[in-house]
């Protein structure tokens, strides 16, 4: 229930172009380090354990392990610092916040990638089996 006023002035600073990841997503968050008159991109890669929030108050937090031990790390999404976020890997959940990652360690913390499905994959599929039990019916009638 925001105003509608609101929403026409956040609208100008909201970024265009944000790429589609879900929690239990893998990415790289290319942020802004303004180090005196330096500036440079420091990445930040890790799983997408939580996401929050609507229009500018919208943020997503980053989970990694660094040296055995956990960092999390929470990033507005409509900031001028991050230039942009990058998906690696689609990770497969049944949870919309995955805080139980917190208290896993190794090869446990790994979610299952997800499948992506292509129009290529979803029809030969079952044309080649009907293919093979129409030889196997027909192969079997003239013998």
């Amino acid at each position: 229930m925001t105003n509608k006023i609101i929403e026409q002035v956040e609208a100008a600073y909201l970024k265009k172009d944000i790429p589609q990841f879900t929690v239990g997503d893998t990415v790289d968050v290319h942020t802004r380090i303004i180090e005196g008159e330096k500036e440079r991109i420091q990445i930040f890669s890790g799983t997408v354990i939580m996401k929050r929030g609507k229009g500018m108050n919208e943020t997503f937090t980053v989970r990694r392990i660094v040296n055995n031990e956990g960092v999390e790390r929470i990033f507005p999404l409509h900031s001028p610092f991050i230039s942009k976020v990058t998906v690696k890997r689609g990770g497969e959940t049944r949870r919309a916040k995955l805080f139980y990652l917190r208290d896993r360690v190794g090869k446990a913390v790994k979610l299952t990638e997800t499948k992506r499905k292509s129009a290529s994959e979803g029809a030969p599929a079952s044309s080649k089996k009907e293919s093979t039990e129409s030889r196997e019916l027909a192969g079997a009638g003239t013998a």
